[in-house]
């Protein structure tokens, strides 16, 4: 054989059945049953229902939950969790996260990484479950002893068929009995729901990959996107993710459309999560100061006259590290010696006055920073 023309893996019938029987009814059956039968409101309710419930058990489940032991949650939550994985038809907790954890480890490794965005759109979005490319370590979940440990996680493993046949079928079946539309149910709640579910995830293998911003990092291809956030609940902010992966935030700012964070942190005011992993403060600052400085370097370099303005982004860059270094050393020290209760009335005062001195100094220096960054990005 010529290594140039390395032999195919052999083709996965089953999945190409499976994504190109359900792609042909969603495409060509739906609209069809609209035009001669029509969907009305609770149809298309019960449709955004379905898509949200196995949306989030992915994001807030699988990928989250999981694969990245970002958050703790309660055994119910973990039971609707995996129900709505198996109603995704993604594979089980087990196999979905083992993957997931090899491409974080491998990521853009066309050897390792399962889904690698270096091979191409069409393989990292679904090309990639088509062959049997991992026949040697398909059924390998060394690193998922943790999970391993997990009854829900095991219960659904082994009964996982059997709770694909029983949510694909019978949810769309029972609504469409109750709303006296059982094929329109079966086509709308059944195959578009499942369309639509698998390509919003799968975007986040290939277009996350390939569209948007590179704020935190540009070790590997992950991208910042904030219209994938919108139809992938919340997951378009990956070039963060990818960096801080157990973190259970993907949209840090307030302003970020993120569902699936507002789900875990709603679980914790009522019991549902705990343990919520949040990266500090400190190490996102820094890593998208860094990120600005390597774009900026990579900028100006191109050209000897600006040896001068390199030497000076420096200079601030290496300011505005040693001001964050001052202020959050010193509040932490503040609020660890506050929670031990160690401090005195005026001991308390003093380091405060301290503190937001410390506060003012980084903002000035924040502003110094971004606004040189700001003249020299042309």
């Amino acid at each position: 054989m010529d290594s140039h023309h390395k032999e195919q893996p052999k083709i996965l019938w089953l999945n190409v059945g499976v994504f190109a029987l359900t792609f042909a009814v969603a495409i060509i059956g739906t609209p069809l049953w609209a035009w001669h039968h029509g969907f009305d409101l609770s149809q298309i309710a019960m449709l955004l229902a379905a898509f949200t419930f196995t949306g989030m058990s992915i994001t807030a489940g699988y990928h989250r939950l999981w694969s990245h032991k970002s958050y703790e949650a309660n055994v119910v939550l973990k039971v609707i969790f995996a129900l709505g994985g198996a109603f995704a038809i993604q594979n089980s907790i087990l196999h979905w996260s083992s993957d997931h954890r090899i491409h974080h480890r491998h990521v853009d490794d066309n050897d390792n990484d399962p889904y690698s965005a270096q091979r191409g759109f069409w393989f990292s979005h679904i090309g990639w479950m088509l062959r049997d490319y991992q026949n040697e370590k398909y059924n390998d979940y060394s690193n998922c002893r943790d999970l391993q440990k997990d009854k829900v996680v095991m219960w659904q493993h082994k009964y996982y068929l059997l709770l694909v046949l029983l949510t694909n079928f019978g949810i769309p079946l029972v609504f469409g009995v109750i709303h006296g539309d059982v094929w329109g149910a079966l086509i709308l709640i059944g195959f578009t729901r499942l369309v639509l579910n698998h390509h919003c995830t799968f975007f986040i293998n290939s277009l996350a990959h390939i569209w948007g911003s590179q704020p935190y990092t540009d070790k590997n291809s992950a991208r910042d996107n904030g219209l994938l956030a919108l139809f992938t609940f919340g997951e378009g902010y990956h070039n963060f993710h990818h960096i801080f992966e157990n973190d259970y935030r993907n949209g840090i700012h307030w302003w970020q459309f993120d569902p699936t964070k507002w789900l875990i942190k709603l679980g914790s005011w009522v019991g549902l999560t705990t343990r919520l992993r949040v990266t500090p403060e400190e190490r996102i600052e820094k890593a998208k100061a860094k990120m600005l400085l390597v774009k900026l370097q990579k900028r100006l370099s191109v050209t000897p006259e600006n040896q001068r303005r390199l030497q000076l982004i420096q200079i601030e860059y290496d300011a505005l590290l040693a001001r964050m270094a001052d202020y959050y050393n010193m509040k932490k020290r503040f609020f660890d010696l506050r929670k031990r209760k160690l401090l005195k009335k005026y001991e308390k005062a003093d380091l405060l006055q301290q503190l937001n001195k410390m506060k003012a100094e980084l903002q000035q220096q924040r502003k110094t920073w971004y606004s040189l960054a700001a003249s020299y990005s042309y």
